[in-house]
């Protein structure tokens, strides 16, 4: 069985304003540096998209080694990457989290367009 987040956990990262996410470089050891962004929570798992879309380096990195690891909430973890992109349902839900959590923000817009859209990541406990 995979890992999974506790709900106490994702009732933490729901509220957390604070994530840091290093997927790991080429050679598959070696952190890369620290990226803050955005992150929801939807159905009990752990969502973040790129603000800059695919381009985004630490996208490319994430989805390339699907490993690496995140800081949230006062918290460091071994996670992995995975895409969660295409599914138009899941990319509503996604959408009215960050609206919920960031609607305040003039940076949210921007979030919920096909770029973000298609870079959305879930990330899941190692």
């Amino acid at each position: 069985m995979m890992a999974q987040w506790s709900k106490e956990q994702l009732k933490g990262f729901a509220t957390a304003d604070d994530m840091h996410v290093s997927p790991f470089y080429d050679d598959g050891k070696t952190y890369g540096t620290p990226t803050w962004i955005w992150s929801v929570v939807n159905n009990d798992k752990l969502y973040v998209r790129a603000y800059n879309g695919q381009n985004s380096r630490w996208y490319q990195s994430a989805t390339k080694q699907h490993a690496g690891k995140i800081k949230l909430n006062g918290h460091e973890y071994e996670v992995s990457f995975n895409d969660a992109s295409g599914n138009k349902d899941l990319d509503e839900q996604i959408n009215k989290a960050y609206q919920n959590k960031y609607g305040n923000s003039s940076y949210c817009p921007p979030m919920l367009e096909a770029g973000p859209i298609s870079a959305t990541v879930e990330i899941e406990p190692k």
